[in-house]
């Protein structure tokens, strides 16, 4: 199986059509047409349905599709390493980040990167969905929520841990929780995703479902409710960790009960063939984070 083939099937399924991938590639529609048939020839499948406007993916191409990015990258991760200028970053850097951590975080650290790798292009997708990157074909999820078992590769970027906030205004009107009971007798303002809140006592964590007016389906609308004083909030350290440096809102630490502590996590599909392109992202990230805490 050719490189060059998967990067013409990859060009076709990106543009919609034949002749958009050929002059994406800069070549004749007809040597598009023959490479897509060598291909669909050599693995005995067809990979994508043909009209006279347009074409579309079979479910064979479907499945195609995230191995031929893979196997593009494992290409350009080998090139990189024995070019004479290894440092070149360059290629689709494809990830995914929770929303409010990839607003407020991963875009701040973009233009610093995105300004010393002139080649380098990003495709972002901002998600409190768990979203599977192998299927869709990123190079890197950031994820902020515990790790569940898989074969995927995880490394641990910084801590995350949960943090109780509310505004100043908020507080002021309504006092200041010094332990759970007070909490109880407070306005919290709850995520779907999260029925309970966890804390840990005595070493263990325990769930408490938690009373409130306001329930919403979003991280920001969470943040920005409390910054507008609805009530208390328990989100993520890097999720506030600007608001209270601002002092738009205000961390809450009771006497007999700590957060849940997490982490923030990077995670590919795979430890080998990682393109040059993540690992200059993820050092960068780390190092703008550092600063930042």
């Amino acid at each position: 199986m050719l490189i060059a083939d998967l990067r013409i099937f990859l060009s076709v399924v990106s543009t919609g059509s034949l002749s958009a991938a050929a002059r994406q590639l800069d070549v004749v529609p007809m040597q598009v047409s023959r490479r897509i048939a060598a291909l669909e020839d050599e693995l005995g499948v067809r990979l994508f349905h043909r009209t006279t406007r347009s074409v579309s993916l079979t479910s064979e191409g479907e499945a195609l599709a995230p191995y031929a990015h893979t196997m593009i990258d494992a290409e350009e991760s080998v090139l990189g390493e024995l070019r004479p200028m290894p440092d070149a970053v360059k290629g689709v850097l494809r990830m995914t980040a929770p929303s409010v951590f990839g607003q407020s975080i991963v875009l701040s650290v973009l233009p610093q990167l995105m300004e010393q790798h002139p080649e380098l292009y990003v495709e972002l997708e901002v998600s409190d969905k768990v979203v599977d990157i192998v299927a869709s074909g990123l190079d890197l999820a950031l994820r902020v929520a515990p790790l569940a078992d898989s074969e995927l590769i995880a490394r641990r970027i910084a801590p995350n841990p949960r943090v109780l906030c509310a505004a100043p205004a908020y507080l002021e009107q309504h006092g200041f929780p010094r332990n759970l009971a007070d909490l109880d007798r407070h306005k919290c303002i709850l995520l779907q995703a999260v029925s309970q809140w966890p804390f840990v006592i005595h070493g263990e964590v325990q769930r408490r479902r938690m009373q409130g007016r306001l329930i919403t389906s979003s991280v920001d609308a969470v943040r920005t409710a409390a910054t507008q004083g609805l009530g208390i909030a328990m989100l993520t350290y890097w999720d506030v960790v600007q608001h209270l440096r601002d002092g738009l809102l205000r961390e809450i630490k009771l006497e007999d009960a700590e957060m849940e502590a997490l982490s923030v996590w990077a995670v590919t599909p795979t430890r080998r063939h990682v393109p040059a392109r993540v690992k200059v992202f993820l050092d960068t990230l780390d190092a703008f984070m550092k600063r930042l805490n």
